[in-house]
């Protein structure tokens, strides 16, 4: 069974903003923490959180990566979104923009040869 591209566009698209959503809580979860009422409830609850859409946003980037046929910058790119908060959101922004969440075609840049 294969996964189609848009499948796979879309994948990205849903952990990329739970990634960034999860980075939100997180800052404001360490605000509170650091400096507000000192709780560490939302560092708590957010820090584990946004680990894990850390983690799955890595290994989907990666799987896109491969599924898409993205050349070594967009991927370190999208790898490297990761770190910055709503990176992300940027990461897949520029993708979709410059047609990289469409699978990249083997004989791309050859001219199809005439049916006789």
């Amino acid at each position: 069974m294969s996964i189609s591209p848009r499948v796979t566009a879309t994948v990205f698209r849903v952990v990329a903003v739970i990634e960034a959503l999860t980075w939100i809580g997180l800052l404001g979860g360490m605000y509170v923490k650091y400096l507000g009422s000192g709780s560490e409830a939302g560092v708590h609850l957010f820090g584990p959180l946004h680990g894990g859409a850390f983690m799955a946003y890595v290994a989907v980037t990666l799987v896109t990566a491969f599924h898409l046929r993205w050349r070594p910058w967009p991927t370190l790119v999208a790898l490297a979104a990761s770190v910055p908060p709503l990176g992300t959101l940027a990461a897949d922004w520029w993708l979709h923009r410059s047609g990289r969440m469409t699978p990249r075609n083997r004989d791309e840049g050859r001219t199809p040869e005439p049916v006789a």
